[in-house]
């Protein structure tokens, strides 16, 4: 991994997060290679208290992760999904820190159909100001910093290249291209495909439902449903700087490591924000009406 060293760095900075990209792409792309030497083998599958399964493949990534985090930045902490019991009571004092899925879509990786993703982000003050979504099978990235744009790439970084900008193509009015989780799919949303103008829905599994928004091929996610933080929170800054957004039933924007709880709201994720308006009125009214 080409970390810089952490004395030169200024996490607090826009300057200083900018110039993590390209170390978190080499550790991303780490993270990446030691899943794929997993899933080429057999691997065993054990399930944990929450009854969700894990495989030598999550932990094989969460170290490859944690350990590059705490040389990259020493002194940021790390939650990750495979070392979510750290307290409360510790993590209420944390400002910044990094929140990491070593490998969102478990059960995607278990079917070996490819939906899966590593997931790290840079939380401040509970908002997602960077985050990067590494596609382990196709080696494509996505890296979204908050406020300055929005990358996309295989291999390592490239830092002369310019970020994104704004979306891919003109989204035709009165169409929308609609994702569901692929391995949580429930009729929850049905009063809404009901309710929108859809003209396609498409199984996805992990964070390859918000690549694929920012990349101009689904344009709304609503997940009437449990997730928690290391689920949205990389997709989150990705979208974002995509033109999109992801928010709660009122509307704001999710945040993240406010409480004891490490579970997100129900959300609706979009690819341009500027739909809010029309599509938030429906998802009220369904999450107002639905069985919890």
């Amino acid at each position: 991994m080409g970390a810089l060293p952490a004395s030169r760095l200024d996490i607090g900075t826009p300057e200083g997060r900018q110039a993590l990209c390209g170390p978190l792409v080499d550790l991303c792309n780490e993270a990446a290679a030691a899943i794929l030497a997993v899933y080429a083998g057999g691997f065993d599958v054990t399930t944990k208290v929450d009854r969700s399964p894990v495989t030598a493949a999550d932990l094989a990534a969460h170290h490859v992760l944690c350990d590059g985090l705490a040389k990259l930045t020493p002194g940021i902490p790390v939650l990750s999904e495979e070392s979510a019991g750290i307290p409360w009571s510790i993590r209420r004092a944390w400002r910044r820190f990094w929140l990491v899925d070593p490998l969102d879509g478990t059960r995607e990786f278990i079917k070996r159909n490819g939906e899966f993703t590593v997931n790290v982000a840079l939380i401040e003050d509970g908002v997602s100001v960077l985050g990067i979504v590494q596609e382990p099978v196709t080696g494509v990235w996505h890296v979204g910093h908050v406020g300055t744009g929005l990358w996309r790439g295989t291999g390592p970084w490239q830092p002369q290249s310019p970020p994104l900008t704004g979306l891919p193509r003109p989204r035709p009015a009165g169409r929308l291209r609609v994702a569901l989780s692929r391995s949580h799919h429930t009729d929850r949303a049905a009063p809404l495909l009901d309710a929108w103008p859809v003209t396609e829905q498409v199984a996805l599994g992990s964070s390859l439902k918000y690549c694929r928004m920012v990349d101009g091929q689904l344009d709304v996610y609503p997940r009437l449903g449990p997730t928690s933080g290391w689920d949205t929170a990389a997709a989150h800054a990705v979208l974002v700087t995509g033109g999109g957004c992801l928010v709660d039933e009122s509307g704001a924007e999710l945040r993240y490591g406010q409480g004891d709880s490490l579970l997100n709201p129900w959300f609706l994720a979009l690819a341009d924000a500027r739909q809010l308006p029309s599509l938030l009125p429906a998802f009220q009214l369904a999450a107002a009406t639905t069985w919890r």
